[in-house]
């Protein structure tokens, strides 16, 4: 019996040119989605080429003249049906060898001794992987949102892909190939965008089609980028050697000869990344999280008294904990707090753990002492950060990095972060997760730099003044203007039509320009820290003061670029100067400027206002001025890093590559909230059938309850409950830094599906009102009525489409008691509103003023032709519902709860009949039962609120 004949060790049994791995990526993914496409068209064309809004033929014959047919999107084509699904996803997972091969393959022809970039190139090509995975095997019938989320990680990670690959390609065809299909990929993003706008928002037919064939191409130069691979895997040879001899029948090819050594190890790559690296890094970022938490809280639980106490509360001096940093003026104190860091970063934690509190007053204490905690911990996390190469580079990028983190929680919670003691479970806070998760980074926070030598002489450090005013003015704009992603929209935004930027989603954009900022600070600090720079963001500040719409939204996108960008710069600039003057003081100047900042609306009930009266152009100048100084300051810091080039080379690619794979998630995360929240359905109203329309006026109170509780998901249960679909909200303009920067309109809007238009925004210097309706809004002009002494009156005057018919709503807050002249003159501008319309109008108000009295005789007039919606109703002061050439079938009164210190009036119209309206009532048994108010809020009611004054709504003939 003859044996089998063995191969010799270290035989190589196969081999194959590294081009077959480029060839087989290629034609597998090629094949999965062009076999599901055809497959697709085949099998199931009328129903995969059916969107949310059109299907065939409806949108086939609108494209048609361009001799387009209706065309599937990838995702119904790859997802929806059996077998193309199916097949599809066979294919895909045959791709995924030869997937992981190509990633390999590419790291290897560009890792180079020294080079740390390309490792990081082939982690995001790995997570993109897994990405692919998500939206593949997730489909959108599956679970819409998660395969949604998934495919935008995946493009969005297919930035850095593509970028990074070009980056680090030598020159050659692959280069050039690379560069033409990347650059293709990314121009059809734009036409892609545009048409999956035109489709979901403004429901265009055919705009879906167009869209599709974008989506297909990005397909096509997606899968054509990577195929340039070919030609530089033509250089590897795949050989497969057997190490024992166990192999038989293949005779060996050659011997194998290393080409490579695979094993070469450089020590300073190896430190250069690490997951604990990462991790230490991460826990930063969580850290600065928590400040930003805390700081921003501190603000919202103030201003909950001065709003009950109509003017100077005594609770304001709080704002001053955050000078807490002179403290380490005292003996011993800055050494203790270096030594335990631990101490100050759990002693922060105060002010989340604040939302057990209970009584207003005594969590607003509580927060007190977590911003006092959360200002020394900043300073000592900083203090001598120089003192070791690109240490501070590092902290400050997680410093950004977590107030973007801070920005993206308070994108997903509807303005409102999750872990502010204003939140709790009833309201969705996620305060226990936020302090379970801040005790741990809290515990794990060190000093690296303790026991460091200072490296930067006294006579080079210059004067800590200017590293104060520089950090202070950062702070206060990256407060005011970006701790919400959706300020800078209303500083710009005028309206209906919409000529500018909206919340969602542009609230994304604004977040990726932090992300961009963050990055150039680090890769280009001594250029953003520049005078240049510095010319650069003050022209954004002027463009956004000065501008509307989309133009000052990009200057606000640029200063935002330039803000996030010098923080390295500032703070590495104020360590090496003694934390307590220098924090102390900075913060200091930044107390100031949040006053200045109240000041300027708040004028007519705070000492000294008149000087500030609508002057924000002061409050920003001042702010950039402090900025400009920082400048100087930071010009005079010595440059941090080590005598020993390599060391320095490690430590900034480490700081890119975590800022890279953190910035890059955060975004991804971003535009994937930016998505899921975009993703709305037509708002209905609540009784179409009847062509009913029930309105109504809640002045909110800055959307704080008596408890001290953010109250939107309360007032939108309410709302709901009540079927308004049209309402006017008052005293909601909360866009400043002591109301939170919130929108109170977004959560309600959303949830009940309601069109929003905020009004003046808070560069407009009012006390807000706002307008959500159930109808499209055809067009709104926001107005700021004369108020030669008090508080500034803000109206909007909108056009709905009301089943079909234009009718006018005019929503309008007066200013306050005290001043007769303004009222007078105020009453006179919106009389003049109202006469100037010819359609159908109801004014939704806050009028001061008694019935039957005073300015009521200019709103209820033969020049308006306003008509009261009750004029027997006695007891109002503040609220009022007035109409003209609609018809009026009810009115009801209903309590505020706890919500706020106003209750909510609504009346029905019916829109079509007659419109001549009596006063005479009716018993409710004589109106149809599509007119009557929810029987819910008879009686005690529900969740506290009830008709009352009447007791029951109201009827007319």
């Amino acid at each position: 019996m003859s044996s089998e004949k063995r191969n010799k060790p270290g035989s190589v049994v196969a081999s194959a040119n590294g081009k077959w791995v480029s060839y087989a990526h290629t034609a597998f993914a090629g094949y999965a989605f062009l076999s599901a496409l055809v497959l697709g068209m085949t099998l199931h064309f009328h129903k995969i080429v059916r969107n949310e809004f059109y299907g065939y033929p409806d949108e086939w014959l609108v494209v048609r003249q361009v001799t387009l047919r209706e065309f599937p999107s990838v995702s119904a084509t790859i997802g929806d049906r059996y077998p193309e699904r199916s097949v599809f996803q066979i294919f895909i997972a045959v791709t995924a060898g030869p997937r992981f091969a190509l990633i390999f393959l590419t790291y290897l022809v560009n890792a180079k001794p020294g080079a740390f970039f390309p490792k990081v190139h082939a982690m995001v090509g790995l997570l993109r992987t897994f990405t692919c995975g998500g939206w593949v095997y997730i489909t959108s019938t599956d679970d819409h949102d998660w395969h949604d989320i998934f495919m935008i990680a995946y493009l969005l990670l297919t930035i850095p892909w593509t970028i990074g690959g070009i980056k680090i390609s030598t020159k050659g065809k692959a280069l050039r190939w690379r560069k033409v299909f990347g650059i293709a990929f990314y121009v059809m993003i734009i036409p892609l965008v545009y048409f999956f706008i035109q489709h979901k928002i403004n429901h265009i037919p055919g705009a879906y089609t167009t869209y599709a064939f974008f989506e297909w191409s990005l397909i096509f130069f997606d899968v054509a980028y990577d195929s340039a691979s070919v030609f530089d895997f033509s250089a590897f040879e795949i050989r497969v050697i057997d190490m024992n001899g166990i192999t038989a029948g293949f005779p060996p090819v050659r011997k194998s000869a290393s080409t490579r050594d695979l094993k070469h190890n450089d020590t300073g790559l190896l430190t250069g990344f690490s997951i604990g690296g990462l991790l230490g890094f991460m826990i930063s970022v969580y850290n600065s999280f928590i400040f930003w938490s805390v700081l921003t809280s501190l603000g919202v639980l103030i201003w909950y008294f001065p709003l009950w106490y109509m003017g100077i509360s005594g609770y304001e001096v709080t704002l001053l904990s955050s000078i807490a940093p002179v403290l380490l003026g005292l003996p011993y104190a800055t050494k203790f707090f270096a030594k335990f860091p631990q101490i100050a970063q759990l002693g922060q934690l105060i002010g989340v753990a604040a939302y057990l509190v209970p009584g207003p007053s005594d969590r607003l204490l509580t927060v007190t002492v977590g911003v006092i905690f959360g200002t020394i911990a900043l300073s000592i996390e900083f203090w001598n950060v120089t003192a070791r190469p690109f240490l501070g580079l590092s902290k400050a990028t997680a410093f950004s990095i977590g107030f973007i983190l801070s920005a993206i929680a308070k994108f997903a919670f509807y303005a409102n972060n999750p872990i502010w003691p204003i939140m709790h479970a009833e309201n969705s806070g996620w305060n226990k997760t936020g302090l379970a998760l801040g005790v741990i980074a809290a515990l794990l926070a060190t000093r690296p730099q303790a026991g460091a030598v200072d490296v930067v002489p006294s006579s080079k450090r210059g004067c800590f003044v200017w590293s104060a005013c520089g950090l202070a003015g950062l702070i206060f704009n990256l407060h005011s203007l970006l701790s919400d992603s959706s300020t800078l929209a209303y500083w710009v935004w005028t309206g209906y039509p919409v000529t500018g930027p909206l919340p969602v989603p542009h609230g994304a954009i604004t977040i990726c320009a932090m992300a961009l900022g963050v990055y150039i600070g680090v890769v280009a600090k001594p250029v953003s820290s520049s005078w240049t720079g510095f010319i650069i963001g003050s022209i954004g500040a002027t463009v956004l003061y000065s501008y509307e719409n989309w133009t000052g939204y990009f200057g606000g996108l640029v200063l935002t670029v330039y803000l996030l960008s010098i923080v390295p710069a500032f703070l590495e600039s104020a360590s090496i100067h003694s934390p307590g003057r220098t924090f102390g003081l900075a913060f200091f100047l930044y107390d100031l400027l949040v006053l200045a900042h109240v000041w300027v609306v708040a004028y007519a009930f705070v000492p000294g206002g008149p000087l500030l009266r609508e002057r924000t152009d002061i409050v920003l100048g001042s702010a950039m001025f402090l900025i400009g100084l920082g400048v100087y300051g930071a010009g005079k810091v010595p440059t941090s890093g080590s005598s020993n080039a390599k060391i320095n080379s490690i430590n900034f690619y480490k700081v890119r590559s975590f800022a890279l794979i953190c910035l890059t998630s955060l975004s991804a995360l971003a535009a994937s909230i930016a998505y899921k929240r975009l993703s709305m359905e037509t708002p209905k109203p609540y009784n179409p059938d009847a062509k009913l329309m029930t309105v109504g006026i809640w002045t909110i109170h800055f959307g704080l309850d008596n408890d001290m509780w953010a109250s939107e998901v309360r007032m939108r249960d309410a709302i709901r409950d009540l079927e308004i679909d049209v309402i006017g909200l008052l005293e909601s303009d909360t866009q400043r830094i002591i109301m939170g920067n919130r929108d109170l309109t977004q959560q309600i809007a959303e949830d009940l599906g309601m069109y929003v238009d905020y009004g003046p925004g808070p560069n407009k210097h009012t006390w807000g009102a706002a307008l959500l309706s159930k109808f499209p809004i055809l067009n709104s002009t926001h107005h700021l009525l004369p108020s030669p002494v008090g508080e500034l009156a803000p109206a909007i005057h909108a056009t709905l489409d009301v089943y079909g018919s234009p009718i006018d709503v005019v929503v309008f807050h007066s200013g306050q008691e005290e001043d007769v002249e303004d009222r007078r003159l105020q009453t006179a501008g919106v009389s003049d509103i109202m006469a100037s319309s010819s359609n159908p109008l109801i004014l939704l108000s806050y009028l001061v003023t008694k019935p039957l009295e005073g300015n009521y005789n200019t709103y209820v007039s033969e020049k308006t032709r306003m008509h009261d919606i009750d004029p027997s109703d006695w007891d109002r002061w503040c609220e009022y519902i007035l109409y003209r050439d609609i018809k009026r079938v009810a009115y009801a009164r209903v309590s505020r709860s706890t919500i706020t210190d106003t209750e909510i009036q609504t009346g029905k119209f019916v829109i079509g009949d007659d419109p001549t309206s009596s006063n005479a009532q009716i018993p409710e048994s004589e109106v149809p039962k599509e007119y009557h108010y929810p029987a819910m809020f008879r009686g005690e009611g529900v969740r506290g609120h009830r008709y009352h004054v009447f007791d029951e709504p109201r009827y007319y003939q």
